[in-house]
């Protein structure tokens, strides 16, 4: 909660301005019952008629002047919480992008969506109508009890003889109420991460026939989270009637004792009119009380629940180098890799960050002292059978992991040493599983460089050869695929994503399975037009295909994370070792392809 304050201290001016209001607003508010008993007494003592309309009068303008202040008070603090709320949102979200991909691959999506957005207004319902009724409820007793006690101090005491009870058993009930309330919103994250992941992959449900399967999957989470939110709403809803039955308590006792005084003479009508009108004026504040609480204790889980993104930090550290610059111009392409190892954690804890002294029991060694050099402007191939450990190792030289051992250098200058915007422009990455966003296909090309213009996106699209399928679409560059690309075949995708790379202009190139989903032909097409346009970039090149990597400077072949080969394709094949196992087994089915 201490965030919070934090925030509630920089919007302080604005909320003081709100509560100024409120003191308002409870000021005129408490003047009408005693106004009531003026006007009754009045009329008992036979006063003119005039007199008696001027206050009525004047009852009225209070009222209405009320209800202006009262508006502006409400306009001030619940502006203030959504203001705190688009702030809170967009910091998470800011803080969710500093974030390692280690982060993502254990954390539910849906999880994340349902704090972003869910937990986030629990806050602002809380900065602001809880604000207003926290800052209500004791006014609103102070002015009352004074006025009350002033009257009859007898009869004030009979009034709210019932309340400390009230008090006792909401605090009796707010901790229940408060896991009760944190059982809700885990269950909303719960089908948030369901939901989620269900749509995302529904080709998957449907080619399996498993929407059976998913619906009862989905049911049992829906009624885990209806059993809760009922268990909820049943505990809150024991406060409006809890806090009516004594508010009613009160005013009977009121009735009772305050009619029998009247009667006897020791207290005039006016005095119990004024006595029911505060009484009155006291009935909501009382009852709001309870849902106050609800309503604290419900901001209060949610950002219990923000807390732990807040108190997440990133594996990845940022080095020293100069962030602000949109490019690495310095970067000639040279890499090291010296003596690397890394390890995935198997309990679900992040990896190392920087250099160790040895691995921790729990971890699951991957990559074993990997060490050579690819030349800057060179084409290095990283080949190897599948689970050998090629994608983790071109997923360390943007930093997506850390080494565990050893060092991974760019120009001589351990990449550690770099910002990581600097060092992560200065590299096109393509991904094995591409991504695209759900937007033109314009965008999803010119996503690293929104400035350039149609010329320069046209020519990234030719060079990854699929600049004559998205002409073909109707709409063009200017056609929106779906999420995640999901309109678009497995090829189109990829050769999206390497167009991306492309206009990225970058001094090093990662293609990690990148043309997996296109033919030998169209591949072939591809590798030339790389060969032209990216001449004096360095490139390293995943692939299960031969023709791939046959023209490469270097072929570095992995098994089980370690290097056994290096060479070029005539020096391997002419060993005869593992890399020739793999070329003729590829050409095998190149052949076979052809057939």
């Amino acid at each position: 909660m201490q965030r919070l304050w934090g925030y509630i201290y920089q919007y302080r001016y604005r909320y003081m301005r709100g509560i100024a209001c409120l003191v308002t607003t409870a000021t005129l508010a408490m003047s009408i019952p005693w106004l009531l008993k003026q006007a009754v007494e009045g009329i008992e003592h036979g006063r003119p008629a005039g007199e008696i309309a001027s206050t009525a009068l004047l009852i009225i303008g209070i009222a209405l002047l009320q209800g202006v202040v009262r508006s502006f008070s409400r306009f001030l603090i619940f502006n203030v919480g959504r203001d705190i709320e688009y702030q809170l949102r967009n910091e998470l979200f800011a803080h969710l992008q500093t974030l390692s991909l280690n982060y993502y691959q254990r954390q539910p999506i849906g999880d994340l969506m349902s704090r972003l957005v869910n937990d986030v207004t629990a806050v602002r319902l809380m900065l602001g109508l809880g604000i207003i009724n926290i800052l209500n409820t004791p006014l609103y007793y102070v002015y009352a009890m004074a006025a009350m006690l002033a009257m009859d101090p007898i009869l004030t005491l009979l009034a709210i003889a019932p309340y400390p009870f009230m008090f006792l058993l909401v605090r009796a009930m707010s901790r229940q109420l408060m896991e009760r309330t944190l059982n809700v919103q885990a269950g909303l994250a719960d089908l948030s991460s369901r939901v989620q992941e269900s749509v995302s992959g529904i080709s998957v449900t449907r080619a399996y026939v498993r929407e059976a399967w998913q619906n009862s999957v989905f049911a049992g989470l829906n009624g885990r989270f209806r059993t809760e939110s009922i268990a909820l709403a049943r505990l809150r809803g024991l406060f409006p009637p809890l806090m009516k039955g004594i508010s009613g308590t009160g005013l009977l006792v009121v009735l009772w004792y305050g009619g029998s005084q009247v009667i006897a003479g020791r207290l005039s009508l006016g005095d119990l009119v004024a006595f029911m009108g505060y009484l009155h004026l006291l009935a909501w504040p009382t009852m709001a009380m309870g849902w106050l609480i609800s309503l604290y204790q419900r901001g209060k889980a949610a950002m219990q629940r923000l807390e732990v993104i807040w108190q997440t930090q990133p594996d990845i550290v940022a080095g020293e180098g100069n962030g602000a610059s949109r490019s690495a111009p310095t970067v000639r392409g040279e890499i090291g890799f010296q003596h690397v190892d890394f390890a995935y954690p198997s309990n679900g804890q992040n990896p190392s960050n920087g250099v160790g002294n040895g691995h921790a029991p729990d971890r699951r060694t991957v990559l074993h002292d990997i060490t050579f050099t690819v030349p800057a402007g060179k084409t290095v191939a990283i080949v190897g059978r599948m689970g050998a450990g090629k994608s983790t190792l071109v997923q360390l030289l943007p930093r997506l992991f850390d080494v565990t051992d050893g060092a991974i250098t760019i120009d001589g200058r351990d990449i550690r040493l770099f910002s990581l915007a600097e060092l992560r422009r200065s590299i096109g990455f393509v991904p094995q599983d591409p991504f695209l966003f759900s937007a033109r296909i314009q965008d999803n090309i010119a996503f690293s460089q929104p400035e350039v213009d149609g010329d320069a996106v046209r020519w990234a699209a030719a060079s990854a050869s699929v600049d004559g399928e998205v002409e073909d679409f109707p709409k063009g560059y200017e056609t929106v695929i779906g999420e995640r690309g999901m309109t678009l075949s497995g090829g189109q995708k990829q050769r999206l994503t390497l167009a991306r790379a492309l206009l990225a202009d970058t001094p090093i190139l990662v293609l990690d399975c990148a043309l997996s989903s296109v033919d030998v032909t169209t591949e072939r097409k591809i590798l030339q037009a790389l060969r032209t346009s990216a001449k004096e970039k360095t490139v390293l090149i995943i692939s299960h295909r031969v023709s791939a990597v046959r023209d490469a400077d270097l072929i570095v072949v992995l098994e089980a994370g370690r290097v056994v080969e290096m060479g070029t394709h005539a020096e391997l094949v002419e060993q005869g070792r593992m890399y020739t196992e793999l070329f003729q087994d590829q050409a095998l089915e190149e052949e076979l392809a052809e057939l």
